[in-house]
């Protein structure tokens, strides 16, 4: 990396190994041109801040190319190498345009980037494809006037809407040659379970494909790229029509469906090898990932050696080569390559490791839960216990590096993390089980494990900490309401609290998601709001409770959060608020530190341990 990507806080020789993992310097997998491989943009947190980088593979040059306060991670490199487009929002609110900048343009202080689509307000984003003409770009958008609205953007005229609905939509691609455009839809309803329709680029219909059935069966389908080669009208699709996520090519000129039968268990997604004569399978199973590739003229399918672990982003080079980004719980990530090399390797101390996960199998009441162990090395239970309860809902804690996680191992505590019922990775029936007792049913199967815990000798019962972000920030207060006697601390980062209040005030893509997970409007199913909110047990809580808040997030707007915060007060419940000037999260690594030093003191204050 050049200098300016340096970062301005080096490591100190007494810094504990916690603050390390999470200044050490990281990067994403780098996205490439697909007519200018050797142009490459990917994202760093060199500087202390996560923002965009763009490499020059045959100079080595690699720069920063955003600068904001709050940091940048969207972004994506037109086919020609030529542009880098980046999504331009206000302080985390996810709310904003598209900006664009040349490629090898030096980043300037004080200059702001032209807009890439002028005549387009403000929206939140749903789905960008850019064509290899360099003219062209296909721009989704999201609003709560609009609803969802694509549009079709070519340089120096404006931009021409070419679908609207007021449900949930956005881009999937666009073809090699520019004249099909794959859309997601849920104009059914079901916000969980996309159809999708091709069009051509003046909005005419060229082709559907809905697994849905009017809604009646959740069988989900998504884009995953049409064929990189001109005039190839075969698309690359997700589909769960055998319980799980697996590829099919579909033909959308000829309507030709070819299934692809791979005999893996798990979930399945795959792009295009360059040439459209393979795929780079990315299969994941039991919180592990591994890499295949599938020749598509004789059905052969050969493993991509991989070390065991997680990869979380794979891509095929024109070489031939696959470049990964990959880790475990041990290991921290690094963006690695067929060839064997470190394929970015940023300058600066590097990570420390972590100790491995344990799989640990629950019986729930509604079939095997999943839970991946950490515990400090050597040390033995009864321990101080944290349940770290992912996000999503519909995601996944794998065998993957996680600086948060480490934090606390290294503090004495074991690590117990869940893929409760609407966890992905464990087929289609298990995820879609988060239905109408939404939060409710995760917290049986957290239960389960918990229960395990305990009677294993794993678990201190009196020092049982239930903590997470985002869903899991929600599934931790309502832990702490509904089982008020089965933990210790609750610590809750950017959570729903107070259920109704959220719908009504979340970005317009999350109230669809609510109203499939609970069947309605809060007007229309207002009981169901009622069970599954918070604020409806906030009375029952009788543990000390902190809680951190994006002042601008509209995931998890914090308006519902001062809700709930003031009926703990008013009734003098022991509890802690941070709020902070960013979204749903930081990108700013001091701003995280900071965070986690403030949940790691809660805990300590509150339990000694």
């Amino acid at each position: 990396m050049t200098e300016s990507t340096r970062s301005t806080e080096p490591q100190q020789p007494d810094m504990p190994d916690w603050e390390k993992r999470f200044r050490a310097p990281r990067v994403s997998l780098p996205d490439w041109a697909e007519d200018a491989p050797h142009r490459s943009l990917f994202v760093s947190n060199a500087t202390g801040t996560y923002e965009l980088y763009a490499w020059d593979r045959e100079t080595g040059e690699q720069r920063q190319v955003t600068h904001r306060a709050n940091g940048t991670t969207d972004g994506v490199l037109s086919p020609d190498g030529a542009w880098i487009w980046w999504f331009d929002d206000k302080d985390g609110d996810e709310f904003g345009v598209w900006r664009r900048r040349p490629f090898d343009a030096p980043l300037v202080a004080g200059a702001v980037d032209e807009p890439a689509v002028p005549g387009l307000d403000a929206s939140y984003p749903a789905g960008l494809a850019i064509g290899r003409d360099g003219r062209t770009a296909v721009v989704g958008r999201s609003t709560d006037d609009d609803g969802s609205t694509i549009h079709v953007a070519r340089a120096g005229e404006p931009p021409v809407e070419i679908y609207r609905h007021r449900e949930s939509a956005g881009v999937g691609d666009l073809s090699h040659d520019g004249s099909l455009i794959a859309v997601e839809h849920t104009e059914h309803g079901d916000a969980m379970h996309s159809a999708l329709r091709v069009l051509r680029p003046d909005g005419s219909a060229v082709a559907e494909l809905d697994d849905t059935e009017g809604g009646t069966v959740e069988l989900g389908l998504e884009v995953l790229g049409f064929a990189p080669v001109d005039g190839d009208s075969r698309l690359l699709i997700g589909h769960q029509r055998r319980g799980r996520w697996e590829p099919l090519v579909w033909d959308v000129s000829t309507g030709e469906q070819t299934d692809l039968g791979l005999d893996l268990p798990g979930d399945v997604a795959a792009e295009w090898y360059p040439d459209g004569s393979a795929l780079l399978i990315v299969h994941g199973f039991e919180a592990r990932s591994d890499l295949w590739r599938y020749d598509l003229a004789s059905g052969a399918l050969t493993e991509v050696a991989t070390p065991p672990g997680t990869v979380s982003g794979a891509t095929a080079r024109p070489d031939g080569t696959v470049e990964y980004l990959w880790s475990s719980a041990a290991e921290p990530s690094a963006v690695r390559s067929t060839t064997g090399e470190i394929v970015l390797d940023p300058p600066g101390e590097k990570s420390p490791g972590s100790v491995p996960v344990e799989d640990v199998w629950v019986e729930g009441p509604g079939g095997r839960v999943h839970a991946l162990i950490q515990k400090p090395a050597g040390a033995t239970g009864p321990l101080p216990t944290v349940f770290e309860i992912h996000g999503g809902p519909t995601w996944h804690d794998s065998d993957a590096f996680a600086a948060g996680p480490a934090a606390w191992v290294d503090h004495g505590y074991a690590v117990v993390r869940v893929n409760y019922r609407g966890s992905t990775g464990y087929g289609r029936a298990w995820t879609d089980a988060l239905k109408h007792r939404v939060g409710l049913i995760e917290l049986e199967d957290i239960a389960a494990v918990r229960e395990w815990a305990v009677t294993s000798g794993l678990a201190d019962p009196e020092r049982l900490i239930l903590t997470g972000g985002s869903w899991g920030g929600y599934l931790t207060l309502l832990g702490v309401g509904t089982q008020p006697d089965a933990w210790a601390l609750g610590i809750a980062a950017v959570p729903v609290a107070d259920y109704v209040t959220a719908y009504h005030d979340e970005m317009e893509a999350l109230k669809a998601m609510d109203r499939t997970l609970l069947g309605g409007t809060p007007e229309e199913v207002p009981e169901r709001f009622e069970a599954s909110s918070p604020l409806t047990y906030v009375d029952a809580v009788k543990v000390p409770v902190y809680i951190s808040a994006g002042v601008n997030d509209p995931r998890c707007p914090i308006r519902q959060i001062d809700n709930y915060v003031s009926r703990l007060a008013a009734r003098e419940a022991v509890h802690e608020v941070y709020r902070y000037d960013a979204g749903h999260g930081s990108l700013v690594v001091d701003e995280r530190i900071k965070q986690v030093r403030l949940e790691l003191d809660f805990a300590e204050r509150h339990l000694g341990a």
